[in-house]
Protein backbone atom coordinates (compact mmCIF):
# COMPACT_ATOMS: atom_id res chain seq x y z
CA UNK A 1 0.00 0.00 0.00
CA UNK A 2 1.41 3.39 -0.42
CA UNK A 3 3.10 5.11 2.30
CA UNK A 4 4.54 8.67 2.50
CA UNK A 5 7.88 8.88 1.19
CA UNK A 6 9.07 11.18 3.80
CA UNK A 7 7.43 9.78 7.20
CA UNK A 8 6.45 6.24 5.74
CA UNK A 9 2.81 6.42 7.32
CA UNK A 10 0.46 5.14 4.86
CA UNK A 11 -1.45 6.71 2.81
CA UNK A 12 -5.15 6.25 1.79
CA UNK A 13 -5.92 6.55 -2.04
CA UNK A 14 -9.69 8.61 -1.48
CA UNK A 15 -7.46 11.32 -0.08
CA UNK A 16 -5.19 11.32 -1.83
CA UNK A 17 -7.78 11.23 -4.91
CA UNK A 18 -9.56 14.26 -3.04
CA UNK A 19 -6.65 16.24 -2.99
CA UNK A 20 -6.33 16.13 -7.01
CA UNK A 21 -10.12 17.15 -7.11
CA UNK A 22 -8.73 20.68 -7.58
CA UNK A 23 -7.72 19.80 -10.76
CA UNK A 24 -9.65 21.57 -13.37
CA UNK A 25 -11.42 19.02 -15.69
CA UNK A 26 -10.32 16.39 -13.42
CA UNK A 27 -13.60 14.57 -14.12
CA UNK A 28 -12.56 14.04 -17.68
CA UNK A 29 -8.91 13.23 -16.99
CA UNK A 30 -10.30 10.41 -14.79
CA UNK A 31 -12.18 8.65 -18.00
CA UNK A 32 -8.67 8.63 -19.69
CA UNK A 33 -6.04 6.07 -18.38
CA UNK A 34 -2.60 7.85 -19.52
CA UNK A 35 -3.65 11.29 -18.63
CA UNK A 36 -4.69 9.85 -15.36
CA UNK A 37 -1.40 8.40 -14.86
CA UNK A 38 0.62 11.36 -15.78
CA UNK A 39 -1.50 13.64 -13.65
CA UNK A 40 -0.98 11.09 -10.55
CA UNK A 41 2.85 11.54 -10.97
CA UNK A 42 2.92 15.08 -11.53
CA UNK A 43 0.96 16.32 -8.81
CA UNK A 44 2.17 17.76 -5.26
CA UNK A 45 0.51 15.66 -2.58
CA UNK A 46 0.57 16.85 1.32
CA UNK A 47 0.90 13.93 3.61
CA UNK A 48 -2.11 14.20 6.33
CA UNK A 49 0.41 12.69 9.15
CA UNK A 50 3.96 14.76 8.71
CA UNK A 51 2.53 17.30 6.59
CA UNK A 52 5.36 17.48 4.13
CA UNK A 53 4.62 17.41 0.11
CA UNK A 54 5.99 15.22 -2.48
CA UNK A 55 5.55 14.18 -5.57
CA UNK A 56 3.07 11.31 -7.13
CA UNK A 57 5.81 9.55 -9.01
CA UNK A 58 6.70 7.94 -5.75
CA UNK A 59 3.24 6.32 -5.40
CA UNK A 60 2.89 2.70 -6.40
CA UNK A 61 2.03 3.31 -10.23
CA UNK A 62 0.54 -0.40 -10.43
CA UNK A 63 -1.32 0.70 -7.56
CA UNK A 64 -2.68 3.90 -9.18
CA UNK A 65 -3.25 2.41 -12.53
CA UNK A 66 -5.87 -0.21 -10.13
CA UNK A 67 -7.28 3.39 -8.15
CA UNK A 68 -8.08 4.63 -12.26
CA UNK A 69 -9.79 1.25 -12.95
CA UNK A 70 -12.10 0.92 -9.42
CA UNK A 71 -12.58 4.64 -9.58
CA UNK A 72 -13.83 4.06 -13.24
CA UNK A 73 -15.38 0.93 -12.64
CA UNK A 74 -17.78 1.79 -9.44
CA UNK A 75 -20.09 5.01 -11.39
CA UNK A 76 -21.07 7.33 -9.15
CA UNK A 77 -18.09 6.56 -6.32
CA UNK A 78 -16.57 10.41 -6.82
CA UNK A 79 -19.44 13.26 -5.39
CA UNK A 80 -18.07 15.41 -7.52
CA UNK A 81 -20.59 18.26 -6.11
CA UNK A 82 -19.15 18.00 -2.29
CA UNK A 83 -15.59 17.37 -3.70
CA UNK A 84 -15.69 13.80 -1.50
CA UNK A 85 -14.70 10.31 -2.79
CA UNK A 86 -16.83 8.26 -1.66
CA UNK A 87 -15.08 4.55 -2.51
CA UNK A 88 -12.86 3.03 0.10
CA UNK A 89 -9.91 2.46 -1.93
CA UNK A 90 -7.32 1.31 0.10
CA UNK A 91 -9.92 -1.85 1.09
CA UNK A 92 -10.85 -2.39 -2.32
CA UNK A 93 -7.04 -2.45 -3.30
CA UNK A 94 -6.77 -4.85 -1.02
CA UNK A 95 -9.42 -7.31 -1.38
CA UNK A 96 -8.04 -7.02 -4.94
CA UNK A 97 -4.36 -8.13 -4.23
CA UNK A 98 -5.69 -10.88 -1.65
CA UNK A 99 -8.19 -12.41 -4.85
CA UNK A 100 -5.56 -11.69 -7.72
CA UNK A 101 -3.34 -14.15 -5.31
CA UNK A 102 -6.28 -16.73 -4.31
CA UNK A 103 -6.41 -17.02 -8.67
CA UNK A 104 -2.34 -17.20 -8.25
CA UNK A 105 -2.94 -20.11 -5.57
CA UNK A 106 -5.81 -21.91 -7.81
CA UNK A 107 -4.23 -22.06 -11.03
CA UNK A 108 -1.04 -23.83 -9.39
Amino acid sequence: MAKCPICGSPLKWEELIEEMLIIENFEEIVKDRERFLAQVEEFVFKCPVCGEEFYGKTLPRREAEKVFELLNDFKGGIDWENKRVKLKLNDLLALETMLEEWDRRVKR
